[in-house]
């Protein structure tokens, strides 16, 4: 640890503050957090954890999220810049246009998304439970948006049972690995149990042992005999994975594959939220209360 990572520490404390991480964020960050999560379990901790201050070192749509689940709660977001350009992809006229094009079919929203998008869905999803959340719909045609990525891989493994009409969002960082690369790499590492998320392309993804979200790839590592593994998703895993197990080898594709918006938060940033509330985010009440609902039928799935 360093001194200034030592600081943030005391502060939080001082100040009956929790810091929260994805698990995408550098690891200097996730050093010095009291939670390092997925978004499921980071939306979960938000609205039952007994902090009454969180510093969410995420993306805007996190912070969000926390707020709207727990809105009596301060959430500060250290860095307003950190977006999510698969979020940005819809907002609520687009949204608004989609569903009058498939009439009657509900809304599945990713959660990497607008708090005014959450509030025009039925039902929020992560890329943990989203199998689950959309299997559950009780309706022969759903509306997925905004990741045409992930509800593809969920058409694939619901066939039949369900029509999934796609938005055509996805994310620009799961969509820099490379066929060839992915295929060195297992050449390379034969014995290796290929793990990707589901936000890359079909391409990438019919090369992997498995499909699931950052919280499964890290417990999957644990239960499982294995002790190599590709992993095909954002760097920022790379930490956590190998803090967990020390005695197990990870292999990443393409240390490159890292989302710029998940970086930019630093440690200096978390010190001046702690210092001064920066930077506080609310979402109005008439698009909260919207949003809760989506987002709370969505923490009913695990």
């Amino acid at each position: 640890m360093t001194s200034l990572q030592d600081k943030i520490i005391a502060t939080a404390r001082e100040k009956n503050a929790a810091i929260y991480a994805h698990t995408y964020q550098p690891q200097e960050i996730q050093e010095i957090s009291s939670v390092v999560a997925d978004s499921l379990e980071l939306a979960r901790r938000s609205k039952d954890g007994p902090e009454t201050t969180i510093i969410l070192c995420g993306v805007h749509f996190m912070a969000e999220s926390a707020f709207i689940l727990a809105p009596h709660k301060t959430i500060l977001l250290p860095n307003p810049d950190a977006g999510c350009p698969m979020a940005n992809m819809i907002n609520e006229q687009e949204l608004l246009t989609f569903k009058a094009q498939h009439p009657g079919a509900p809304v599945v929203t990713y959660v990497n998304s607008t708090a005014a998008v959450k509030a025009l869905s039925d039902v929020c999803c992560t890329s943990a439970n989203a199998l689950a959340v959309v299997k559950g719909v009780p309706s022969k045609e759903v509306i997925f948006t905004p990741d045409k990525y992930l509800g593809s891989w969920i058409q694939e493994k619901l066939g039949s049972e369900k029509i999934i009409h796609l938005y055509p969002g996805f994310c620009p960082t799961h969509q820099r690995f490379k066929e060839k690369d992915v295929l060195a790499m297992k050449a390379a590492h034969p014995s290796a149990v290929t793990l990707c998320h589901p936000e890359v392309n079909p391409g990438i993804r019919r090369h992997a042992d498995a499909v699931m979200s950052t919280s499964q790839m890290i417990r999957y590592a644990g239960e499982h005999d294995e002790n190599e593994f590709i992993i095909l998703t954002e760097i920022g895993i790379k930490y956590p994975l190998e803090k967990k197990y020390p005695d197990k080898k990870f292999y990443f594709p393409d240390m490159k594959v890292s989302c710029p918006n998940m970086k930019k938060i630093a440690l200096e940033d978390v010190l001046n939220s702690l210092t001064y509330g920066e930077h506080r985010i609310t979402v109005p009440e008439e698009i909260r209360e919207k949003a809760f609902i989506a987002l709370d039928k969505m923490l009913a799935y695990k």
